[in-house]
C-alpha cells in the first residue's frame, strides 16, 4: 500500500466480486489486493446490493462502482457550490445538526443549492472535514458515528397507581395537546461538588428550561420545577413526568401549588420520556460531565436554553421550539 490513502479502482472492485464468488475469506482477499481488511469491509457493507426485506443478495463490481461515483457526485456538488460549504460550517458552529440545516436549506432557502442531511455527515467525516475538525461542532462530537447508548435510572417506590405512566392520558402520547412536559436530572462529576441541572422540555413543541440546583434534594429540586411553570397559564402545564429518581419524590410540591400532575416511568425505561432524554444529549455537547458547575452562572444557564431553544427542529417542520412555544400560548 502507499503512504496515502486510494479510492478501490474499477478492476478492485472487479476482483473482489470474483473472489468473492470463489468463498474466498476477506483476509485473504485484502492481502491479495494489498489492502486493509476494514476497506473490504466498509467496500462491502457500502455497495452490497440488499432486498426489500434486508436479505443480503450480492457483491456486483459494476453496481459498486456506480454507487461510488454517486457518491462522489454528491460531494462534489458541495465543491461546486462553495456557498453551501460556508453555510454548513456557519450553522455547523451555531449549533445545528445536519438535519437541521438540510431542513432549512430545503424548505426557507431558495437561494442555496439543496442538500440532504447524509451528504452533510459524509462531507464532516471527509479528509477536508476531519481536518477542520466538524466533528466536534456535532452533538456528541465524536469523531466516528455511533450507537446510542442509555443510562440505568434509580428506582422510587411506593407510588400511588394513578401515578404510573400507565395511568397517564392517551392524548399525552400523541403530543397533540399542549403543555405536558418531562423532566430529568443531570449529573456531574462529584468531585465538582454537589451541584446539577433539572432539565424541563415540553413534549409537543421541544421548548426547553433549564434549573441549576445546589444539591440532589428533592425539596429544592420540586420547588425550583414550581417556580418555572407556576407563571405558565393552567393549559401550558398540565403534567409533568419524571423517572422514579428520589429528587422526585416531593411531588405533592407541585400538585398542591400549579395544579400539575405528576407520572413516573417504569423502572429502568428511560426511553418513556424520550423528549427529555434527547434534550440532555444535545445539552451535553455545551455542558459534558466534567463540567464543573460552580463556575457556570445562572445567566450562563439561561443564555444556554434560549440558543437551544432558538435552533430550528425537523419535527416541528424547521421551526424553532421558542417559535412553536409562542404558537401553542397565542393559540389558546
Amino acid at each position: 500500500m502507499g503512504r496515502f490513502y486510494r479510492h478501490l479502482s474499477f478492476d478492485e472492485r472487479r476482483k473482489i466480486h470474483l473472489w468473492r464468488e470463489e468463498k474466498l475469506g476477506i483476509e485473504e482477499i485484502a492481502r491479495r489486493l494489498g489492502r486493509h481488511k476494514s476497506t473490504l469491509y466498509r467496500e462491502l457493507r457500502r455497495n452490497t446490493i440488499q432486498h426489500e426485506d434486508k436479505q443480503i443478495c450480492g457483491y456486483f463490481h459494476t453496481t459498486a462502482h456506480h454507487y461510488y461515483h454517486k457518491r462522489r457526485q454528491q460531494l462534489q456538488k458541495l465543491e461546486r457550490y462553495p456557498e453551501i460549504i460556508d453555510y454548513i460550517r456557519e450553522q455547523l458552529r451555531c449549533g445545528w445538526s445536519p438535519e437541521q440545516i438540510s431542513g432549512v436549506i430545503k424548505y426557507h432557502r431558495d437561494d442555496i443549492a439543496y442538500v440532504c442531511h447524509e451528504t452533510i455527515y459524509r462531507y464532516i467525516y471527509s479528509t477536508a472535514g476531519k481536518e477542520l475538525k466538524l466533528y466536534q461542532y456535532l452533538y456528541r462530537s465524536r469523531k466516528h458515528r455511533a450507537r446510542r447508548y442509555m443510562r440505568m435510572p434509580r428506582s422510587l417506590k411506593g407510588l400511588p397507581k394513578n401515578m404510573l405512566l400507565k395511568a397517564r392520558p392517551d392524548s399525552v402520547d400523541g403530543r397533540k395537546e399542549f403543555g405536558h412536559w418531562e423532566a430529568d436530572l443531570m449529573i456531574f462529576k462529584r468531585e465538582h461538588g454537589k451541584a446539577n441541572i433539572t432539565t424541563l422540555t415540553e413534549r409537543k413543541t421541544r421548548y426547553t428550561v433549564l434549573l441549576k440546583n445546589e444539591s440532589r434534594h428533592s425539596t429544592p429540586v420540586m420547588r425550583g420545577i414550581r417556580h418555572a411553570l407556576i407563571e405558565l397559564p393552567s393549559y401550558a402545564r398540565r403534567t409533568v413526568t419524571f423517572d422514579r429518581g428520589s429528587e422526585f419524590l416531593q411531588h405533592h410540591v407541585l400538585t398542591k401549588h400549579t395544579q400539575l400532575k405528576s407520572y413516573y416511568c417504569d423502572p429502568r425505561a428511560p426511553w418513556q420520556k424520550g423528549t427529555v432524554e434527547n434534550t440532555n444529549k444535545r445539552i451535553r455537547r455545551y455542558l459534558p460531565r466534567e463540567t464543573n458547575l460552580n463556575e457556570v452562572s445562572d445567566d450562563d444557564i439561561y443564555l444556554l436554553y434560549r440558543h437551544l431553544n432558538s435552533i430550528p427542529r425537523k419535527c416541528l417542520g424547521y421551526l424553532s421550539p421558542e417559535q412553536a412555544f409562542k404558537q401553542q400560548l397565542q393559540a389558546a
